[in-house]
């Protein structure tokens, strides 16, 4: 049986807070406890957490019930906890009662099991006895089995113990430090803390109390270790094998001049400096900082030269230096563009964004460099980073920073943007876009509608740190926004992106009588003063006219294939979505996606935004320019 869409709304609405926060699998169950559950309860527990709702199957982008009795919910849960207790199944019991939901729908049944993200101590969470050859992790298209690197990294995160920039490097000498990164360091030092006793050591002594230099205790084996190399060392020293063979800074300002500049100003090892981490600090910070307005006030009769946006700057930039994993593939980069920073790091978060940007838990791959740094002031221990750099941006009413976490390979991506939250030329894109005068909804209306326009699409996890609301509100504001026409949503839970909805006419946007329901205090009631008199009008604006041939086409209930490949020419002067296409034309889509749109494509009547990639989750489709 095909579920309804009301059936559907209802089964995600059971979910509460969690549904559009976690990442989504439908499981098959009428045959039994689906045999695969466990490969997906481990790439969930290694990832994000999810959610996995059994009784249900999909298939060609179409959800189907297995019309489950209680029966057979008594015997799944009985099966998952008996799988969950015997470690020859799973090795880590992540569950307790409340997060597993036995749900009526109409007249069947589903089973709702909510996994957690596993911490970093707990990873890797694998099917069965052997860690390399039954962990999963969840990537774009489902699961994926992890190659024995990826999961020896996940020990080595779960052990903090033995960190990589700890270990003892074979055959290195003071020769291997470059004396002038040192010499600069003990200078920054000396005025950070002018009357610390380590200022009187000589560089050996001192390089072993910041940690550059140790000696074990149990195997007695003394020497260099890889953050004392990393910070100070020579670019050689630091590239050989037995080091980071792969370290390669790179930061780039990539606002063009021109069509032909690929970027006006770059720092990388060229050979014309020493490219440790410290010198890549030292020259890389100014140039982010310097992007920034400069403050003027005065404290104690001193000029303050440093915003709470500087340092932000800063706390993210430490941050990219002492959290990467080295021993993972890619390295570190910092690219500005036309007002925008974005920092890339290899490896995965140790904790979630969550805790991340709440800040108060400090888990750090790297020690000793964030040791190194706090001596000189800008790291601390406290877990305050995350508050720190969104309060920084926040002072400026710039766009709410956001994170990234990319797989194959491992890496976290850091965006912070010095637009305005909501410019006027936004609004008055909108109100083109619309056919409305966006102004007159509430705040958090016009900032979901802003990044909507300027980010392509928005995410509840994204609106979190923005609009500074709880996120079941957020989740009831975006559905009602997507009632009133205002967005169009597309996939579940996690996946599920909310876009600018594409009006064809004035009839589709609220009426005056039309509001969104009030969330308390949070949020006004929305658009409650539209206007939308131009009820016979044909078009919108001069990006979405809609010819009247086309008008009349929509309304048939069935199209000749030559109509059909019309209408849809029309239609897509500019990129669309399956979502858009399918609200637009009233078609399945499925059918669209298995059947029209590739016959279109052959054609050469249309073309992919991601060609290489079909499948492609935030694919789009624009007729083929002549």
């Amino acid at each position: 049986m095909k579920l309804l869409d009301t059936q559907i709304t209802y089964i995600l609405n059971s979910l509460q807070d969690i549904a559009e926060n976690e990442e989504l699998e439908f499981k098959g169950a009428k045959g039994g406890f689906p045999g695969s559950f466990w490969e997906t309860y481990s790439a969930f527990a290694n990832t994000n957490g999810g959610v996995l709702i059994l009784g249900i199957k999909e298939k060609q982008g179409q959800l189907k019930s297995d019309n489950l009795s209680t029966t057979d919910i008594d015997k799944l849960q009985k099966d998952l906890w008996s799988g969950l207790a015997n470690r020859n199944t799973i090795n880590l019991n992540l569950l307790n009662n409340d997060d597993v939901k036995p749900l009526q729908v109409e007249n069947f049944y589903v089973l709702i099991i909510k996994v957690p993200r596993a911490n970093r101590d707990q990873r890797p969470v694998y099917v069965g006895h052997d860690p390399y050859g039954g962990t999963y992790r969840r990537g774009y298209e489902g699961d994926f089995k992890c190659t024995r690197g990826e999961v020896q990294r996940m020990f080595a995160d779960a052990d903090l113990t033995r960190t990589t920039d700890k270990r003892i490097l074979k055959g290195y000498t003071l020769e291997d430090i470059d004396k002038e990164s040192l010499r600069q360091y003990r200078q920054l030092f000396n005025i950070a803390k002018p009357d610390h006793v380590w200022s009187t050591l000589d560089d050996l002594n001192f390089l072993k109390q910041l940690g550059a230099y140790r000696r074990d205790r149990v195997s007695r084996e003394e020497g260099f270790t890889v953050a004392g190399i990393l910070m100070f060392g020579k670019t050689d020293a630091i590239t050989d094998d037995e080091c980071l063979p792969n370290f390669f800074p790179d930061y780039r300002n990539e606002t063009s001049i021109n069509e032909t500049e690929r970027w006006i100003d770059r720092i990388y090892p060229d050979g014309t400096w020493e490219a440790n981490l410290f010198q890549f600090y030292l020259r890389t910070l100014p140039r982010l900082q310097s992007f920034l307005p400069k403050p003027f006030s005065i404290k104690d009769n001193q000029r303050i030269d440093q915003s709470p946006a500087h340092v932000a700057i800063r706390e993210v930039f430490v941050n990219l230096c002492v959290h990467p994993d080295y021993k993972a593939e890619g390295s570190l980069t910092v690219i500005f563009k036309n007002g925008t920073y974005f920092f890339s790091n290899p490896g995965t978060m140790l904790v979630s964004q969550e805790q991340f940007f709440e800040g108060g838990e400090s888990v750090c791959r790297n020690p000793t460099l964030q040791k190194m740094f706090m001596m000189l002031g800008p790291a601390e221990k406290a877990g305050s980073g995350g508050a720190k750099i969104i309060e920084g941006w926040r002072r400026n009413n710039w766009k709410t920073p956001f994170i990234f976490e990319r797989t194959r390979p491992d890496k976290v991506e850091f965006c912070l943007s010095m637009q305005s939250l909501i410019q006027p030329e936004v609004l008055d894109e909108l109100n083109n876009r619309l056919g409305i005068e966006t102004q007159k909804f509430s705040p958090q209306v016009q900032t979901v509608l802003a990044l909507a326009l300027t980010e392509e699409n928005v995410t509840n996890e994204r609106l979190r740190y923005v609009l500074r609301l709880h996120k079941s509100d957020i989740t009831t504001l975006l559905q009602n926004m997507c009632r009133q026409g205002l967005l169009s949503s597309d996939g579940y839970g996690r996946g599920t992106k909310y876009r600018l909805a594409n009006i064809i006419s004035s009839n589709n946007v609220v009426s005056n009588s039309a509001n969104v329901d009030s969330l308390g205090s949070n949020i006004d009631s929305l658009g409650s003063n539209v206007d939308s008199s131009n009820d016979n009008s044909n078009t919108t604006t001069e990006d979405h006219i809609i010819s009247a041939k086309a008008q009349c086409l929509l309304k048939k209930k069935r199209l000749r294939p030559t109509e059909m490949e019309g209408l849809i020419y029309e239609i897509t002067s500019e990129w669309r979505t399956i979502q858009e296409l399918t609200q637009i034309l009233g078609k399945d889509k499925s059918y669209l996606r298995n059947h029209v749109l590739p016959m279109l494509i052959s054609k050469g009547i249309l073309e992919r935004e991601y060609t290489s990639i079909p499948n492609h989750p935030n694919q789009r489709y624009r007729r083929k320019l002549k």
